[in-house]
């Protein structure tokens, strides 16, 4: 079985799309950031923060679910408001948050790793949700029934070939414990 690794990561996510898509994956040293190609970079960067497996996982699942217009914006254009947000700001955060993770809960059981729901928002006592992480979950077993999206799909099968993992069923996800 493959070493699960940050730059494993960087190796599988650019041999599938930095030919076909011109993006690569790249280790940061601050904050997450997904850089469209410009004037200083002719790639699109989607950059996880400090080498980070998860921070990586995330990311790509953030790019996985931008569409063509999205990807030309920094970051993707999206709405983000950092640490200590309000309960209402939270839930807003949740929203959005929802398709994203239920991604990254999927890539990271096809690379052996442990998924862990993120509020992202350190600044307060205000954690995932009971309502968000069932929505996440919906959402998983919603792209198990009715069809993962291509690209990461093609992520989903070379995790599973890299890193010698099962192929994801229903089962296989669960709030036990989360």
């Amino acid at each position: 079985m493959a070493e699960r690794t940050a730059d494993s990561l960087v190796e599988l996510f650019n041999s599938l799309f930095a030919g076909s898509l011109n993006t690569v994956l790249l280790r940061g040293d601050d904050e997450p950031i997904y850089l469209p190609a410009d004037e200083t970079d002719s790639r699109h960067r989607v950059i996880f923060a400090h080498g980070f497996f998860a921070s990586a996982l995330h990311e790509i699942s953030h790019w996985c679910i931008a569409g063509t217009e999205r990807r030309k914006l920094v970051d993707f254009g999206y709405w983000y408001k950092p640490d200590g947000r309000t309960s209402a700001e939270q839930r807003e955060f949740e929203k959005v948050e929802i398709k994203p993770q239920a991604l990254e809960w999927m890539l990271s059981e096809a690379a052996g790793h442990k998924f862990h729901f993120s509020a992202d928002n350190l600044g307060s006592d205000i954690g995932a949700s009971p309502e968000f992480k069932c929505n996440v979950l919906k959402q998983v077993q919603s792209y198990l029934q009715d069809g993962i999206p291509d690209r990461p799909q093609q992520l989903i099968r070379s995790f599973q070939q890299h890193y010698g993992t099962e192929p994801l069923t229903p089962e296989r996800f669960s709030l036990e414990g989360k």
